[in-house]
């Protein structure tokens, strides 16, 4: 009842920062599954990630060109998920990293659509900058995931085990990737991961070029306007 309270709060103001605290809370909940049995890792993670894409279509409801895309999503992940758990299909774990992957770069396209290069700026957008920049890390941990189930041997220093518990790991190489911080107790062996590796390296440098261009200009852009 409180959950639902809390999203009935969520309108077009604030949107973004639920938004954002959702895939923070999916991150730390990534790491803190690792400390719990390993039988009930991969269904706590599950957990955090339905409560996250449940906050993320509140957020995105305003935006109807992609809302029922996510609903979407979110109804197939879940079908998907019970597959796995009943029948026991490993290959559903490649599906369900599909969805999750094709969830957040629905989001992310949905967010820029909204703040980038449109309206005057506020603390609502430039909370959804930052909403963005975890949206990209967590893609890129998905497409490691995903490598990881067709090559075990791409990385040093992650192991190919299931994605429930390598999912903290993933993340982590990927933020320190598209931050280019590289502190190398990860690193991509096969010529593939390195491709995919060095190109979110080359968009973390990027982004934060493109949404303070985006912000600014934004900004001057309103001014202009409401000046006359």
């Amino acid at each position: 009842m409180a959950i639902g309270k809390k999203l009935k709060n969520i309108n077009e103001e604030n949107n973004f920062f639920y938004l954002t605290l959702a895939l923070i809370g999916l991150l730390i909940g990534g790491a803190f599954v690792q400390v719990v049995g390993e039988g009930a890792m991969e269904h706590l993670l599950q957990g955090f990630t339905i409560l996250t894409f449940v906050v993320c279509m509140a957020s995105l409801r305003f935006d109807k060109n992609w809302s029922r895309f996510l609903y979407t999503l979110l109804g197939t992940w879940v079908v998907v998920s019970v597959i796995k758990t009943v029948l026991g299909i490993k290959e559903m774990d490649v599906v369900m990293l599909a969805l999750t992957f094709a969830f957040f770069f629905g989001t992310f396209k949905s967010i820029a659509r909204q703040i980038l290069f449109t309206g005057h700026v506020n603390t609502n957008k430039v909370i959804g900058s930052v909403a963005l920049f975890l949206l990209l890390g967590l893609m890129w941990a998905i497409a490691y995931l995903i490598l990881l189930e067709f090559s075990p041997n791409a990385f040093t220093g992650m192991e190919a085990i299931s994605w429930g518990q390598n999912f903290s790991n993933a993340a982590y190489f990927s933020f320190v990737t598209l931050t280019t911080l590289g502190y190398g107790d990860i690193s991509p062996l096969t010529p593939l991961a390195q491709v995919v590796v060095y190109l979110e390296a080359i968009v973390g440098v990027f982004y934060m070029a493109i949404v303070v261009s985006s912000l600014v200009s934004s900004n001057i852009e309103h001014q202009v306007n409401k000046n006359g």
